[in-house]
């Protein structure tokens, strides 16, 4: 959604007119943010689809939006594609299922299709991990996506994704995509959502506690991420050790670390800062938040945090937003992760590898004891890597590719 909503202001300018098909919020069990639509044009065409009810499909295990949604889909573009004049279908969304139906309307109306991976769909990356590490019904979600996943990326007309390692990966599963035209594409940094969330600070409850430094970290957790997580932790134990009256003063928050329903979710970042003898220091909140939320309780923040997945192939799309702020950013990744490159393109000064860096945890030491004595470096951004990471750009290089797929060019 995100990745279509910042690119809906400028497809028009480079020749393509969009029309949006999505599932009513009403649909849906995640936290809703009206102040969305403030950055969408007005002119947009869009389309509402509904869902069967949850409460009725979660008793047969089918609680996701994107199965619940695909019969009303399938009606909803029918109608469009019958009446109207349409070029191009583009899936962007990491509800994959949906995008099996591109296979149907390319045989039936001839039209084709785009997919964007902003994350792998059929994966084994879980295969060996223990079952607390896998998520939650992993079982059949493993199963369903290895059997819908060829259904729709083996017709697809073009791929797009913040990965190139995904692209790679897909095409050597496949070989019916390996000529398809493909480009690797990361999210932009849209910086009128910053405004936005500003203006509408009244709206939100504060999260944090004004009487400490706060470093915050605002995504989903997981055990994946821990390699990333224990530099940071290791030196907090360090500070508080040597300097317990400064380093109490000191809040590492972690936001929105679950996917699962409000309140149902299961601390992954809390469990292990009590086994490095910090969690007095550190906060979890499971609950998803709202985006702008997000964005204004960065914004509130001392200095950020971002850390990556143990999977070299993850690349951290949030990692935008956080460049937005001009916050002090600390960001521990897989040294073969794309997000280092980007980093260092606009020259963040607090980057390291968990795996690769000499004297990580004396690093992260001096970046803490930096941000409790307000004296770390300023974020002052490469400009060149500004205007080559927006919004607008990440736009033009998607419509080249619209572009590639209709003239069957590689």
């Amino acid at each position: 959604m995100q990745r279509v909503r910042m690119s809906l202001p400028y497809f028009a300018d480079f020749g393509w007119e969009a029309e949006v098909v999505n599932v009513d919020e009403k649909y849906a069990d995640i936290a809703k943010d009206d102040l969305l639509l403030q950055s969408v044009p007005t002119d947009i065409k869009t389309y509402r689809v509904k869902a069967f009810n949850k409460n009725l499909t979660a008793k047969f295990g089918l609680g996701s939006i994107a199965l619940r949604s695909l019969w009303f889909y399938r009606q909803k573009v029918n109608s469009l594609l019958r009446n109207g004049k349409y070029d191009l279908i583009y899936f962007s969304t990491t509800q994959f299922p949906v995008c099996i139906l591109g296979a149907y309307w390319k045989k039936r109306f001839n039209i084709p299709y785009v997919i964007d991976m902003q994350d792998p769909w059929h994966s084994d990356y879980y295969q060996n991990k223990s079952k607390e590490q896998q998520p939650n019904k992993y079982w059949f979600s493993y199963r369903l996506n290895k059997y819908l996943e060829p259904i729709a990326i083996k017709h697809a007309g073009g791929l797009i994704s913040v990965s190139e390692n995904y692209i790679t990966d897909l095409k050597n599963r496949y070989s019916e995509i390996k000529d398809i035209p493909s480009a690797t594409i990361t999210f932009g940094a849209f910086h009128l959502d910053i405004t936005i969330a500003a203006n509408n600070a009244d709206r939100f409850k504060p999260l944090l506690n004004n009487g400490y430094k706060n470093i915050v970290y605002i995504g989903r957790g997981g055990v994946d991420m821990h390699k990333a997580i224990i530099p940071v932790f290791e030196a907090l134990k360090i500070g508080l050790k040597d300097q317990p009256e400064k380093f109490s003063k000191l809040k590492l928050y972690f936001i929105g670390t679950s996917y699962a329903a409000a309140g149902n979710g299961v601390a992954t970042i809390l469990p292990l800062a009590k086994r490095c003898g910090v969690d007095s220091n550190v906060i979890e909140i499971t609950d998803r938040i709202s985006y702008y939320q997000t964005l204004l309780t960065l914004q509130q923040a001392n200095a950020l945090f971002i850390p990556g997945s143990d999977d070299p192939k993850y690349t951290a799309s949030k990692i935008y937003p956080y460049l937005s702020t001009n916050k002090s950013l600390l960001a521990i990744f897989n040294a073969e992760s794309s997000a280092i490159n980007i980093l260092n393109e606009y020259g963040a000064p607090y980057v390291y590898s968990y795996d690769k860096t000499p004297d990580i945890k004396l690093k992260v030491l001096t970046f803490l004891t930096d941000v409790l004595n307000e004296t770390t470096e300023p974020a002052a951004y490469n400009t060149t890597a500004i205007e080559k990471y927006s919004a607008k750009q990440m736009a033009l290089q998607q419509s080249k590719l619209f572009n590639k797929v209709l003239h069957g060019e590689i």
